[in-house]
């Protein structure tokens, strides 16, 4: 359907404002893996640094950052939440922007980067300007160089000869006449029914694709809500052990079944993946030391897991309230 959209007229055309995109995302290879859209965000960030500006939004270094919160990109991109987490993934990947979280429900700031990069290195030279072609040349090698027999040899317009097989509109390459031409003893019907050409893989790569996206997303997603720079950080020792928490988050999360085997029960994938989604740092700690402690042989680790990962919203209070009332009943115990 097409809009009836008036005109521009004189110096209206000036009269409002546009998001930029710099042109060297464009040009310069080494942006050539930052996806189109992503560099549209980009642009609305820069234009948000005005704002920065105005506000005097700078730290004590004097570096300017912003406020960009996922649902202002879902409202200005038009996306949905895993597409939008997927775009701040691809920009910090790539370094364009840096994000801090402040924690304390207070909202994370995103230093935008200056796109300006150095003159490459091994960037190919430019290449000079193509030169007219001479007088009575049609190429820049000229005809004139060849004698007229090679010429004649060389010429694409024709032969002397018509080809051997073909006519004249469509004729065919050039043939051996020998009796290796004759097809009337060919088997041209080998099969009565030839076998059905297999489906072109595009379609399950493109599933392929879009799965590892999808997993990207909520794995991008998972590390800024449990904080995983800082857990890495404090807990080094522990990389593998949060990975391995992370890795089955996401499984769960990506997973087409429409039910989740939790706490022996099958509870619907929709709520195990809100529950993961609402895990924070301090989850992952108690999980974490809660497992230690426990003492007994798990046969199912993994089924564990899951349930002491999906548990901990819910049991994480009660573990701390009786950690505290076992601490004060020694304290009594010992002042007695």
């Amino acid at each position: 359907m097409s809009l009836e959209l008036a005109y521009f007229y004189g110096s209206e055309a000036e009269q409002y404002s546009f998001y930029r995109i710099p042109k060297v995302l464009l040009a310069d290879r080494r942006y050539k893996s930052v996806t189109m859209e992503a560099k549209v965000l980009y642009g609305l960030m820069l234009d948000r640094m005005g704002l920065s500006v105005k506000n005097g939004w700078m730290d004590g270094e004097g570096r300017v950052y912003i406020y960009f919160t996922l649902e202002d990109a879902m409202n200005m991109m038009d996306c949905g939440h895993n597409k939008a987490v997927k775009l701040f993934a691809d920009l910090d990947s790539i370094g364009l922007i840096e994000r801090k979280k402040q924690g304390q429900g207070r909202p994370t700031r995103i230093y935008v980067k200056n796109f300006i990069l150095p003159l490459s290195p091994d960037a190919p030279p430019e290449a000079p300007p193509p030169q007219p072609p001479g007088d009575g040349q049609t190429s820049s090698l000229g005809k004139s160089a060849l004698p007229p027999a090679q010429a004649a040899l060389t010429s694409e317009t024709g032969k002397s000869a018509l080809p051997g097989r073909g006519g004249l509109d469509f004729p065919k390459g050039d043939t051996n006449k020998t009796d290796k031409n004759d097809t009337d003893l060919n088997d041209t019907e080998s099969s009565i029914h030839p076998p059905t050409p297999a489906p072109p893989p595009r379609r399950r790569q493109r599933d392929g694709q879009d799965r590892m996206d999808q997993m990207d997303a909520y794995r991008a997603l998972i590390h800024e809500n449990i904080s995983y720079g800082d857990l890495l950080q404090n807990h080094p020792y522990d990389a593998d052990l949060i990975d391995g928490y992370v890795e089955l988050m996401v499984e769960v999360c990506c997973t087409r079944r429409e039910t989740v085997r939790v706490n022996q029960e099958d509870i619907p994938t929709a709520v195990v993946r809100s529950r993961f989604l609402k895990l924070d740092r301090e989850h992952i700690l108690y999980v974490m030391e809660a497992m230690r402690q426990n003492t007994t042989r798990v046969g199912n680790i993994r089924a564990y897991t899951l349930s002491a990962l999906y548990n901990a919203p819910a049991t994480i209070g009660q573990y701390y309230t009786s950690q505290v009332s076992h601490d004060l009943a020694q304290g009594w115990g010992v002042g007695a």
